[in-house]
């Protein structure tokens, strides 16, 4: 019995050893999209090192003009990229599919979105994709065959709600709520359902910001119950509280730069940590994340800090799948920030930067 359990015990530890080991050596794929006005190429794959925080192994996946977001679909066997330009057809900009398989990129098919300066594009997993047409003013819509490219699509027109304003798409979400788009021209989030195959404006149509706020990107908590914009014109954040009938009502708005900041107003993206403890945005110009603590009843957030980007214009950000580190996209000082995140304060400490050419949107592949 004493030889049984000492050999058990040499087995436990050998065990122990290697799921350590596999903890220490988790790697996970970071995709890059670009401007590439400049050195960049279009879209590409680095390594990161969820233990030092280290980003390395720099591979081209995808020459594409403007490749300036990116998402996956939720099998994650397909990638779907903007081509933010004002020329890929007659409309304006283009989206391209591609398939993932053994970590190469194979382009599917591309098309037309319609609309000038396409800045963003979302997968839901009803068999979709929707981009946002920035200058263009409306939101594309498209099917995704079985085999990942893009089928037929239904455009949006945001220049038919306002008639005043110019209407500038930002960024759209799938959830069982329906579909929802930000517009910073129009100043709202508009909302839709779906009613035989045709996306329709929803019961509450609008969840209008003040007047010249720019409504930019917007993140839920888990359950829906809150939403949090980023407004890039007026540098605040908005907290919305869903009620009983589905609308959402505005019940909180914080600043995002410090008191003392005299120069322009820039703000970009907006995340939760995973355990929805804290909120993160990014300010462009006075070049920080801005991080507050949530709380989690009421869905308000409090002040926790600010962080220099260590670099010039951050853009989108994002948490690694391990939820212990922040990058950010610096697009015109052409490079890439680590932070390490405390988990239970919140707060970022500067790892490291790498230089990278105008990088505009980090997705992660989670393993």
């Amino acid at each position: 019995m004493k030889y049984l359990h000492w050999s058990f015990s040499i087995f436990l530890l050998i065990a122990l050893g290697c799921t350590e080991k596999k903890q220490m050596e988790e790697t996970y794929s970071l995709f890059v999209g670009t401007y590439t006005n400049g050195q960049s190429e279009g879209i590409y794959k680095l390594d990161f090192n969820s233990n030092s925080g280290s980003l390395d192994s720099t591979q081209l996946m995808a020459v594409l003009p403007n490749p300036s977001f990116l998402t996956f679909s939720s099998d994650k066997q397909y990638l779907y990229a903007v081509q933010e330009t004002a020329d890929f057809d007659s409309l304006g900009g283009g989206v391209t599919s591609f398939s993932l398989e053994d970590g190469i990129l194979k382009e599917l098919n591309s098309k037309g979105t319609g609309g000038a300066h396409p800045c963003h594009v979302t997968f839901s997993e009803g068999g979709q994709i929707a981009v946002s047409n920035y200058t263009g003013g409306n939101l594309a819509v498209f099917d995704v065959e079985t085999d990942g490219s893009l089928g037929k699509s239904q455009r949006i027109d945001h220049k038919v709600l306002d008639t005043t304003k110019a209407p500038h798409v930002h960024k759209a979400h799938f959830n069982d709520d329906g579909l929802f788009a930000s517009d910073l021209g129009l100043d709202g989030i508009k909302r839709y359902f779906k009613k035989d195959s045709i996306w329709e404006a929803a019961h509450q149509s609008s969840i209008d910001l003040p007047e010249g706020a720019g409504p930019r990107h917007f993140v839920f908590n888990v359950d829906r119950s809150f939403l949090y914009v980023i407004n890039e014109l007026n540098a605040t954040i908005t907290v919305f509280k869903r009620d009983d009938e589905g609308s959402y009502n505005p019940v909180q708005t914080e600043n995002t730069l410090a008191p003392d900041w005299d120069g322009g107003k820039s703000c970009a993206d907006i995340h939760l940590s995973p355990d929805g403890h804290f909120l993160y945005g990014s300010n462009r110009g006075e070049n920080t994340i801005v991080v507050f603590s949530v709380d989690k009843n009421t869905g308000k957030i409090n002040l926790v800090g600010r962080e220099p980007v260590r670099g010039d214009w951050p853009r989108n950000f994002t948490l690694d799948p391990s939820g212990q580190f922040l990058l950010v996209a610096n697009e015109r000082s052409s490079n890439i920030s680590v932070f390490k995140r405390d988990e239970e304060k919140g707060t970022l400490e500067f790892v490291s930067a790498m230089d990278f050419p105008n990088p505009v949107c980090l997705l992660f592949l989670e393993n």
